[in-house]
């Protein structure tokens, strides 16, 4: 999940090359949601063997409720550090 700020607008997506992509987001080379949005800030990410498998969890958090989100945001980063130097 990407953001703009602590308990602001929230991304959720998936990818196969995270790392590149995380980094494309945060520097706004490609349009949409994230550049409109100014999504820069990497607070929670969840690795998966299949992309099937990364598809079907990014499904269903997009459907959970916004707390349930941020709930699971702050388990994993409760300061809600950016977490991008960590996995680059």
């Amino acid at each position: 999940m990407i953001t703009n700020q602590r308990n602001g607008t929230l991304y959720i997506g998936v990818t196969s090359d995270f790392i590149k992509r995380v980094w494309q987001h945060k520097n706004e080379l490609t349009d949409g949601f994230t550049k409109k949005y100014k999504l820069h800030t990497l607070v929670w990410y969840q690795p998966h063997p299949t992309m099937e498998s990364a598809i079907t969890r990014e499904k269903e958090l997009k459907y959970l409720h916004r707390v349930w989100k941020i709930r699971i945001i702050e388990q994993m980063n409760p300061d809600w550090l950016d977490l991008y130097d960590d996995v680059a």
